[in-house]
């Protein structure tokens, strides 16, 4: 079942709770705060022409870039295990997985093998 339970903020990093709601789909999820800071960005004409055309590393020490790469990682992995989640989903609607491994691109084979869970889906068939 796809959940928002144990989800970070995509942008920011925080993990998601009662006191921070996150929003989101195709993987990505923001919290509220994110979303009301790019408000504040997007509706104002100076802090907007600031971010325009400026990465957030391009200001950053070298340690402020190693200290956030668990941040990008943890975002990384928790969307690869939203598109298991989908998978399973599909799944469940007895999607076959050739059909998945067309949709993707790849093989009937190469899609069960990256997304068949242990104990799980093991069917080849359907």
């Amino acid at each position: 079942m796809v959940t928002r339970h144990g989800k970070i903020c995509s942008f920011c990093g925080e993990p998601g709770s009662k006191d921070l709601q996150l929003i989101g789909g195709l993987g990505a999820q923001v919290c509220v705060t994110c979303i009301d800071d790019f408000h504040a960005i997007v509706h104002d004409e100076e802090k907007r022409a600031e971010a325009k055309g400026t990465f957030p590393w391009e200001t950053m020490s070298d340690a402020e870039v190693l200290a956030t790469l668990p941040q990008i990682m943890a975002s990384a992995e928790q969307n690869t295990a939203f598109a298991h989640e989908w998978v399973d989903l599909l799944r469940e609607r007895n999607i076959s997985w050739a059909e998945i491994g067309r949709t993707l691109g790849v093989s009937r084979q190469a899609a069960w093998e990256r997304f068949a869970r242990k104990g799980g889906d093991k069917s080849e068939s359907a």
